[in-house]
């Protein structure tokens, strides 16, 4: 039993229409072709569809049990279209992105707000999660973009590199060092220092330069985020070097924000999913982004022409 799609189109143009010349019509295709998909039909479903009376079909019980059936299966593949164009439009419509906290504390809920007041019908998910798992959603098609810190394997992704902005010191508000405009890594030669973690890209670069400088700090505690190093720094427990996004947001009244010398740098990173196109919207995202960050790097940068310590 062979039949086709196109046969079974006709079928259902007939038992619509009552008509082959009209069949034939919806179809777009001459009467003559209608009539033979017809006859193909019921040769090939071994049925007496219709009966025939001049130049007139007329149905038979067994045309319209099988009409029943047809109708129930082309409403299915319909409503599967129509999942399917749901779908789409909300692919379409919607962003999923995932950052690390430092950039989920302040700029990206910021950039995001005025984001979505230029782009209506748009739907954005900021999710603030440690790089790993970032990655690992990434990979796993849970996102649609992402922001990790610059030097971490990406495997397969695809990569935009966000520009640097600098790295900012962090005190308390009554401590020695907060009536200077800018703070050299060497006032920080004895203090007592709340710290990232040891291992992680971030420390490993503030480290370098203190070592470069001859400094020496007391490690008094230590938080993978930075919003909970800037906590620490404020209840007066010690300094520490943040980056400029979580130190801004002004969460912490008691924290004194300075910039910091030489330039450390704290770079991020754009990722895409590898075997996917980018969803406009992801671009614009990332471009508006880099915008907000360059204006972010001109304004605190405490030297205009500064050079990034090389670590």
């Amino acid at each position: 039993m062979r039949i086709n799609h196109r046969q079974v189109e006709a079928f259902q143009a007939m038992m619509q229409v009552g008509s082959v010349s009209d069949a034939a019509a919806r179809l777009g295709i001459t009467q003559p072709a209608a009539s033979r998909l017809l006859r193909d039909l019921e040769h090939n479903l071994r049925l007496d569809l219709f009966e025939r009376s001049g130049n007139r079909l007329h149905p038979t019980p067994a045309a319209y049990t099988l009409f029943a059936e047809v109708e129930r299966s082309f409403s299915g593949l319909q409503r599967i279209a129509a999942v399917a164009d749901n779908l789409r439009e909300k692919r379409a419509r919607e962003l999923r992105v995932a950052a690390m906290p430092a950039l989920t504390n302040d700029l990206l809920p910021r950039f995001t707000g005025r984001f979505l007041k230029a782009n209506e019908g748009l739907h954005v998910a900021l999710y603030g999660v440690i790089t790993p798992v970032i990655l690992d959603w990434m990979v796993n098609n849970q996102c649609d973009l992402g922001f990790i810190e610059s030097s971490t394997p990406t495997f397969s992704l695809r990569t935009i590199k966000i520009p640097a902005v600098p790295r900012v010191a962090v005190l308390y508000r009554g401590h020695r060092l907060a009536e200077k405009e800018v703070i050299h890594i060497t006032d920080f030669n004895g203090e007592d220092f709340i710290a990232l973690p040891a291992e992680s890209v971030s420390m490993r670069r503030i480290r370098a330069v203190m070592n470069a400088h001859g400094v020496s700090i007391r490690s008094r505690a230590e938080s993978p985020l930075s919003e909970i190093v800037c906590g620490m720094v404020a209840s007066g427990l010690g300094v520490s070097v943040s980056d400029p996004f979580t130190a801004r947001t002004g969460a912490h009244r008691d924290l004194v924000v300075r910039p910091l010398l030489p330039m450390i740098p704290f770079s991020f990173t754009a990722v895409l999913p590898s075997n996917d196109v980018p969803l406009p919207s992801a671009r614009d995202y990332i471009a508006g982004v880099i915008r907000e960050v360059l204006a972010v790097r001109d304004a605190a940068s405490p030297q205009p022409q500064g050079k990034a310590e090389d670590v």
